[in-house]
C-alpha cells in the first residue's frame, strides 16, 4: 500500500490571503493520503494546518505582497509540516491555556494545533517571524 519513502520535501510559497488555505488543505490531503494516513488523522492534520496558516495570514505582519512558506517533509514514519512567516514574531512564553468559561473567537489556534498533532514546536522572536513545526506520526494498522 505505502511505497518506501526515505525523505522528501515539498515547499510552497503562499500569498498572505485566506483564499489559498483551501489549496494548502488539498495539498496536505494528497500527501497524507499517499503516505497511508487514515481519514481521521488526515482531518486532524488539515485542521491543524489551517490554524497555522490562519495565524501566518493574520499575524505575519507582512503585506499581501509578501508570502509565507509551507513546507511538508515526508518520511517513512511521519509527516512534518512547517508554516513560517516573516512578521514581527511574539513571545511563546506569553501564551496561556484558554479558560473554558472565557472562550472568545480567536486565540485558540496554537492550543488546537497542539491537541491534534503529535509534536509541535514554535520558533519565534522579535523581527524574525514565526515558524510552527507540526509532526504527525503514521500509526500502525491494527
Amino acid at each position: 500500500m505505502n511505497q518506501e519513502i526515505n525523505r522528501e520535501m515539498i515547499e510552497l510559497s503562499i500569498p498572505h490571503r485566506s483564499e489559498y488555505v483551501s489549496m494548502i488543505r488539498l495539498t496536505v490531503t494528497a500527501i497524507a493520503s499517499s503516505m497511508g494516513f487514515d481519514i481521521e488523522d488526515i482531518e486532524d492534520i488539515k485542521v491543524a494546518l489551517s490554524e497555522a496558516c490562519s495565524n501566518a495570514i493574520m499575524h505575519g505582519g507582512c503585506g499581501a505582497e509578501e508570502n509565507f512558506v509551507v513546507q511538508f517533509v515526508r518520511e517513512q514514519e511521519r509527516l512534518t509540516i512547517s508554516v513560517s512567516d516573516f512578521g514581527k514574531g511574539y513571545s511563546v512564553q506569553t501564551l496561556q491555556a484558554p479558560k473554558l468559561e472565557e472562550l472568545n473567537e480567536g486565540g485558540l489556534g496554537i492550543f488546537i494545533i497542539r491537541s491534534l498533532m503529535d509534536d509541535v514546536k514554535i520558533k519565534t522572536g522579535s523581527s524574525q517571524g514565526t515558524s510552527i513545526t507540526m509532526i504527525k506520526n503514521l500509526r500502525e494498522e491494527a
